[in-house]
């Protein structure tokens, strides 16, 4: 997993216990005809449609830098990231994208990449993947937790015991579904991506 892996190497000593499970959506290759572009908002929607089709010569636009890194890994000649969150695409896609663009991503995505460009740029959102609870217990022993995103975040607020803990979410929009929970310190990344998340995070303490 690469977030425990970046935690690894950071010093600090990860406990995997996902909240979702990523699922892709069956389906036929999507018809490309009249698309211009494809624009990503999680490196899972690029892993899932990368799997559904061998599509590798249109322009990308992603969200934020480690998806553009998962989309150059899966064979996407042409990446350009917004480095930011929803908005930014939105704004990158009206000045830049060159037609009609195919946005592949979650079955209940946290944003609408189409309301946002209505007007100004064609956008198709195409449902590549899905996210599922787990109902994987949380660990008994653990000082903070990471949040990806407001459906983790929902996860986390049915199922895990919070008390004493700290949470470190990607956006409010992630921390939203825990309301205000007393004795949980939360905070929140200054920008929307893994390695603000790691900032706030900070560093591990001192093995003594």
């Amino acid at each position: 997993m690469r977030t425990a892996d970046r935690l690894t190497r950071l010093g600090f000593e990860p406990v995997v216990a996902p909240l979702l499970a990523i699922r892709p959506v069956p389906q036929a290759a999507p018809d490309l005809n009249g698309t211009a572009a494809l624009a990503f908002t999680s490196g899972n929607g690029v892993d899932a449609f990368a799997a559904l089709c061998g599509e590798r010569a249109l322009p990308v636009f992603t969200v934020g830098d480690a998806t553009a890194e998962r989309a150059t890994e899966a064979g996407f000649a042409s990446v350009r990231s917004a480095a930011g969150a929803l908005g930014d695409l939105a704004r990158l896609l009206a000045a830049e994208a060159p037609g009609p663009v195919l946005a592949p991503g979650a079955l209940e995505p946290s944003g609408d990449l189409p309301a946002l460009l209505a007007g100004r740029v064609e956008v198709r959102a195409l449902p590549v993947y899905r996210a599922v609870e787990t109902g994987t217990a949380a660990p008994g022993s653990f000082d903070a937790v990471l949040l990806h995103s407001p459906r983790a975040g929902r996860a986390l607020a049915a199922r895990a015991p919070l008390a004493g803990r700290t949470v470190i979410a990607v956006s409010q929009a992630a921390a939203a579904p825990l309301g205000d929970p007393p004795d949980v310190e939360i905070r929140i990344a200054a920008r929307p991506d893994e390695a603000a998340l790691f900032e706030a995070l900070g560093k591990p303490a001192p093995r003594v």
